[in-house]
């Protein structure tokens, strides 16, 4: 894993507290930050957590930026210092009747076209009103803060971390983390034992490969322990999982499969081995429904590259349009051999049974709870994730029937996230709700 920043890697570009992932493709690659358009070809073997200087170029209707590294986290102008000389008592009399700035809109687009830095325009700002002065030290502050994230002309490029990548995923919309939040998250990984021992069994129905990529880190590069992903459709979503940069050989300890076609490769083994016949109808009767190939295929350019392709733009040119039958056969059979050795070696750890289950399923999770569970070692945990409390409900029952895991519990996160400041401690206006329920428990021997 390189210090410094290449092409190919996945960054995280923060800009004050907005975070955004971003794969930095080739040389000409750019990142979208609002209105603005940054370059970043110039933060090559730069090291990660390098702050920039956002250096605006002449392209007339464009906000586009260079980068600029900064030596010293000194060369940050810190506006507090050199804006804030007086304040005032209180606020009381103090009137938002919105005249307090004298400059006008057209003025201060203006502005942001003719000074060189977005201090300059923020000073301007702050000359201009009527009413700056006048307002207390942490008003002035607040004031100061909306303004730098409008007009901030830092950018913090930083590795992309599991943690990290939760908050953004979460930020974006929680469906596409199925709803599991980062404190939900720790205690996935916390509750699952995972650790760099032993063999682990996840299920996940999409999650951007948050949750194989949050085990994955936590068994570490060098170690025997072993994941095998379990997903409905017929191409698991790794975008977050590529975007941490694991090592090779670390990378290969997680094996993606299907888990239909791993089922039925594991028991028709089964069957001629021994002769008896396995009744894989009733352990899949409820089998995930399939998505369409070309859903699969949009999925799968959306979770990899972030981007919507259709097949024949995702090839590299005409020739690749134009290939002839037999080469289509040997791409077909490549992949076809590719699926098997996974659901082969995938089956090899079945075998041997794992140390943990974890599921999280937007569909009802007892039958794939009931087809997996038979693979788990006594006394090992079994973790089942939903946002909906009803379905864990029934899960609870049936468990609780069946005498098969003991020391059931169903709970749910509820996290408050504060504010902590000098004298002004408090809890955050706006905060998530609920992030899901999780029901856990431990095998008892067959």
């Amino acid at each position: 894993m390189s210090e410094k920043i290449k092409i190919g890697d996945y960054l995280i570009v923060q800009r004050q507290k907005y975070t955004k992932l971003q794969k930095f493709v080739n040389q000409n690659a750019t990142v979208q930050l609002g209105k603005d358009q940054i370059e970043l070809r110039l933060a090559e073997n730069h090291p990660y957590q390098t702050t920039f200087l956002l250096v605006p170029k002449q392209e007339r209707g464009k906000r586009l930026y260079t980068l600029d590294a900064l030596s010293t986290p000194s060369e940050i102008r810190n506006l507090k210092d050199l804006l804030i000389k007086e304040s005032g008592h209180d606020n009381r009399n103090i009137i938002d009747d919105r005249q307090s700035q004298t400059l006008s809109t057209e003025e201060i687009l203006k502005l942001r076209e003719e000074c060189e830095s977005s201090s300059e325009v923020i000073g301007k700002l702050v000359e201009n009103s009527k009413s700056f002065a006048t307002k207390t030290e942490y008003s002035q502050e607040k004031y100061l803060k909306r303004k730098e994230k409008k007009y901030c002309e830092y950018i913090t490029i930083r590795r992309p971390s599991v943690r990290l990548l939760a908050d953004i995923y979460w930020r974006l919309d929680p469906e596409k983390v199925l709803g599991v939040r980062f404190d939900t998250l720790s205690q996935i990984i916390s509750y699952s034992g995972v650790c760099n021992v032993g063999n682990y069994l996840l299920y996940e129905s999409g999650t951007n490969g948050l949750l194989p990529a949050a085990m994955l880190n936590s068994i570490g590069p060098q170690t025997r322990a072993k994941l095998v992903h379990l997903h409905p459709g017929n191409v698991a979503q790794k975008k977050a999982l590529l975007a941490m940069d694991f090592p090779n050989e670390q990378l290969a300890r997680c094996v993606s499969v299907n888990i239909y076609s791993v089922l039925r490769h594991f028991y028709q083994d089964k069957e001629m081995n021994n002769g008896e016949k396995v009744p894989l109808e009733e352990i899949m009767e409820a089998k995930p429904e399939p998505e369409s190939d070309k859903s699969e295929a949009v999925a799968n350019d959306e979770g990899v590259n972030g981007t919507h392709k259709r097949k024949h733009e995702a090839d590299d040119g005409p020739e690749a349009i134009e290939e002839e039958p037999n080469t289509k056969l040997v791409k077909l059979d490549n992949q076809k051999l590719l699926w098997e050795i996974e659901n082969k070696a995938a089956a090899e750890i079945m075998r041997d049974k794992f140390d943990s289950l974890v599921i999280v399923a937007k569909e009802h999770p007892y039958s794939i709870l009931k087809a997996l569970l038979p693979f788990l070692k006594s006394s090992r945990p079994v973790l089942i994730f939903s946002t909906s409390r009803e379905l864990l409900t029934e899960c609870y029952v049936e468990l609780k029937s069946e005498a098969s895991v003991t020391y059931l519990r169903l709970t749910s996160n509820w996290m408050r996230q504060y504010q902590i400041l000098p004298n002004r401690t408090h809890p955050d206006v706006t905060m998530s709700g609920s992030s899901g329920y999780l029901l856990t428990g431990y095998t008892i021997g067959n």
